[in-house]
């Protein structure tokens, strides 16, 4: 069975044995090895699990064939008033990373009922995101976008997140929700949001839950085009940041791998997620990144140091996952890196291991030094964006302002002498 190969003291393995959850902590037990997790942390998640769910089977003396997530809730929030002495936080984090795979495993079995309850503005936000589907013709990355803007403004308005609540909706609400939004938010956040906004709003003007035009009253924050300039590692930052990676570790070939990817072609971290063994063209030794954000493919040149670093951690650190993405979680359960603030710590993580200070942490400062490094090494503008994968050239302007070389040529003579 499978806990015997988890538990070997008798007395442990009795209790498990003898609760009211045998089967499931039993399945629970299996599910996790196949998962990939290590028999230790497989002794600690069902550790957690067996206290938190033996109440639940002693209610009236029968077991219930099904768990409500609500119960759980309800026994993981009063566990920590039944201890001696108050959990330490991270114990309590623990804790709660176990009942959350309990809850997954569970899930597939199809034993969990799910909350009843759903949020009161989530009809109001699905025929949104519909309607912005079908009208306008967003890609998928601005829906979602969209969905997490509008899902933060219902969330403001609580009780009144309906369409008979939006009738007493007024400018002075939309402003003043806004403005305490982009207090604590950068630029691209405002515009995103002011953006969504707007396009809400019209939506409710189209479907009559609103008679006034209030996507007009959305306050306007004026930005402008090229008025910031690139912040990025510099050459010697970036050669640092890959020196400073300890390899010695799965997650440190992994990170090395990512960063060299990202040092030596300037590619989004999109991209790195994205990529999939079959990018990788040994033979020819060429690695294409597919477009994202509607640029354009890239098919480079594998280069000698991204080759090497990409067959350590493929050889040496990569688990055994069926999986066609080349990176991976280096804890199980192994699966695809989940989103763009996954990759972000890892590179802020080597960035702040290094002991450099920089106020953009993320793939973006490879970016831009790979731009920069490519203005200084004499290539043309054009040659930049079709290696960053621009569309449009207008994209790629911005790098201008670092092109230092170039500004020499037009800047003027400082005047001889003082002023009379």
């Amino acid at each position: 069975m499978a806990l015997e190969r988890v538990f070997s003291p008798p007395r442990r393995l009795r209790r498990l044995r003898n609760g009211p959850f045998e089967k499931l902590l039993d399945g629970f037990c299996k599910w996790l090895f196949k998962q990939g997790f290590s028999r230790r942390i497989i002794s600690r998640h069902l550790f957690n699990i067996s206290h938190l769910i033996e109440p639940l089977g002693h209610e009236k003396r029968n077991v219930r064939l099904a768990v409500r997530s609500e119960d759980i809730t309800r026994l993981l929030k009063a566990y920590n008033l039944h201890r001696i002495r108050p959990a330490p936080e991270n114990h309590l984090r623990r804790v709660s990373y176990s009942v959350n795979r309990f809850l997954a495993y569970l899930r597939g079995l199809g034993l969990l009922n799910p909350l009843a309850p759903q949020a009161i503005y989530l009809p109001l936000l699905n025929a949104y995101l519909l309607w912005v589907h079908q009208h306008q013709h967003v890609a998928d990355g601005t829906l979602q976008l969209r969905s997490h803007s509008i899902t933060q403004f219902l969330q403001w308005l609580g009780p009144e997140a309906t369409p008979k609540g939006l009738s007493r909706l007024t400018a002075k609400r939309v402003e003043t929700f806004f403005l305490n939004y982009a207090q604590h938010k950068g630029r691209s956040a405002r515009r995103s949001m002011q953006s969504a906004l707007r396009t809400f709003l019209r939506f409710c003007l189209h479907q009559g839950y609103i008679e006034q035009p209030l996507h007009r009253t959305v306050p306007t924050l004026r930005t402008y085009k090229l008025a910031t300039v690139p912040r990025g590692l510099t050459e010697p930052q970036a050669q640092q940041v890959l020196r400073c990676i300890q390899r010695n570790s799965h997650a440190g070939r992994r990170d090395y791998a990512i960063l060299q990817l990202l040092y030596t072609y300037g590619i989004r971290g999109a991209q790195v997620r994205a990529l999939r063994l079959e990018d990788i063209d040994w033979t020819q030794n060429q690695i294409l990144f597919k477009a994202v954000k509607n640029g354009k493919d890239s098919r480079l040149p594998l280069t000698t140091p991204v080759g090497e670093s990409l067959l350590d951690y493929l050889r040496n650190a990569r688990p055994p996952y069926s999986d066609p993405q080349v990176f991976l979680t280096c804890r199980a359960p192994y699966h695809p890196l989940p989103c763009s603030t996954a990759l972000s710590a890892i590179v802020e993580r080597q960035i702040r291991g290094a002991g450099i200070q920089l106020s953009s942490k993320g793939a973006h400062a490879f970016r831009h030094c790979f731009a920069t490094r490519m203005l200084h090494q004499g290539h043309s503008l054009k040659a930049v964006a079709d290696v960053l994968g621009h569309r449009h050239l207008s994209t790629t302007f911005i790098y201008t302002k670092v092109d230092f070389n170039a500004l020499k040529q037009v800047a003027l003579e400082w005047p001889q002498g003082g002023p009379p």
